[in-house]
């Protein structure tokens, strides 16, 4: 099984080399029944050798590029049914959730696999939020069509990536029947039109992403809201003059991804994205993709995050956030403040004291088209940290030296996932 950086005991392999679009899976065992499958990776006699004997630590070449790394158990156990997609944020690669994933395959050995996206890494994550979406819903394809014995699926991702994330999502979002086999769902890019694809929309269905059942979709320090005005941008100290500079200049810095996060982007003519987001298209389903998860997690900075401000990262009005004063500090995670629920009674509450025709700024809309589905908000705060001015990556443990004391908010995390 793989191990934290600091393990001396455990025999991991060398980094893979550089490569454009790489993909690289963590899991603890990988001794795969016999029968029919998709095509697979091809594997050297050797490794087919070492993988049917269930002995040793070895990595495979994948026909696409990259790698998946295995750890082979001594026994011969199924390969792991959840497959965890980790997504990196802005002028980000696969390396910033390096410790997550390999505490994922740690305390939950036989039961996930870890894939870290490396489709939109460095400079790509200045190409826009749809782009990359794009792109990662590629790679997500990809990976399950590789693995075809999971049967879960799960995001985290982190900052800009929650968007990416939930635009992915929503290209992958189709219906299966629940009265027949899955078929070829997981195809989610065919255009083709069955008279058995319409019969699912009239009797009994199930929602899938990818071909997979959908079960947590957890985001960390995401800006849901954009960045644009009312202290989203926390370093810019809530000026409306640099808030202001901010949205017109953004894309001069972050590309189309700035246009995308200060809502200035009008392609075609149409709204801006992120307001498109908390919708449904005709050809991208975001919020019944949202919808079909178990559950949907807001990990946020409550201070100290320069990048992504409290009210963006966990959804919420500024009446909405908790008082200082009522933070709860618990003693296994140290750094989790808050945790917050929501039942269907919340959603139902809030629904029915929204209706009227009054004018809602664009904030608010993003608002209440996201609470439509119930969230679980955690709260995280550094403020007793040394590490407490880089919270924006230490609540990820973007580099265990550097952001170790997000570690428990990890834990924190992995802990209460639902398998």
């Amino acid at each position: 099984m793989l191990a934290s950086s600091d393990s001396s005991s455990v025999l991991r392999p060398k980094p893979p080399l550089p490569a454009r679009n790489p993909t690289r899976s963590y899991f603890s065992s990988c001794c795969l029944d016999p029968g029919s499958r998709p095509v697979r990776p091809k594997l050297s006699i050797k490794m087919e050798f070492l993988r049917r004997m269930g002995r040793g630590c070895f990595k495979a070449e994948a026909d696409g590029g990259g790698q998946d790394l295995f750890a082979i158990a001594a026994t011969a156990k199924p390969v792991p049914h959840h497959l965890v997609i980790m997504v990196n944020g802005i002028i980000g690669s696969a390396a910033d959730w390096r410790y997550a994933a390999e505490q994922f395959v740690k305390r939950l050995p036989d039961k996930v696999i870890v894939h870290r996206s490396e489709c939109n890494s460095s400079r790509l994550t200045l190409d826009g939020v749809d782009t990359m979406g794009e792109r990662l819903a590629k790679e997500v394809l990809a990976v399950v069509r590789r693995w075809p014995e999971v049967q879960k699926i799960s995001f985290v991702a982190h900052s800009l990536g929650g968007l990416v994330a939930r635009y992915a999502i929503g290209r992958l979002y189709d219906y299966s029947s629940t009265l027949a086999p899955v078929g070829t769902s997981r195809d989610c890019f065919s255009e083709e039109k069955t008279e058995y694809s319409m019969q699912c929309l009239e009797q009994g269905y199930e929602a899938k992403i990818a071909g997979l059942e959908p079960v947590n979709f957890i985001t960390f320090a995401t800006p849901h809201l954009g960045s644009r005005g009312n202290k989203q941008l926390p370093f810019l100290c809530g000026l409306p003059f640099l808030e202001r500079r901010a949205s017109q200049t953004a894309h001069l810095v972050a590309g189309r991804s700035g246009k995308h996060l200060f809502l200035m982007d009008d392609d075609d003519g149409k709204r801006p994205l992120l307001l498109r987001m908390v919708d449904d298209s005709d050809d991208l389903k975001f919020m019944s993709a949202l919808r079909a998860f178990k559950r949907r997690v807001a990990y946020a900075n409550a201070n100290y995050d320069h990048m992504v401000g409290w009210r963006t990262s966990s959804i919420r009005r500024q009446h909405e956030l908790p008082k200082s004063n009522l933070l709860v500090v618990d003693e296994k995670y140290p750094h989790i403040v808050y945790v917050e629920g929501e039942t269907a009674n919340d959603i139902c509450n809030k629904a029915s004291s929204n209706i009227g025709g009054q004018i809602i700024d664009l904030e608010e809309e993003m608002i209440r088209g996201l609470t439509q589905v119930s969230w679980e908000r955690v709260d995280v705060s550094f403020h007793k940290s040394k590490q407490r001015y880089i919270a924006h990556s230490t609540i990820q443990v973007k580099t265990y030296w550097l952001n170790s004391d997000g570690a428990d908010v990890v834990y924190h995390m992995i802990d209460n996932f639902l398998l």
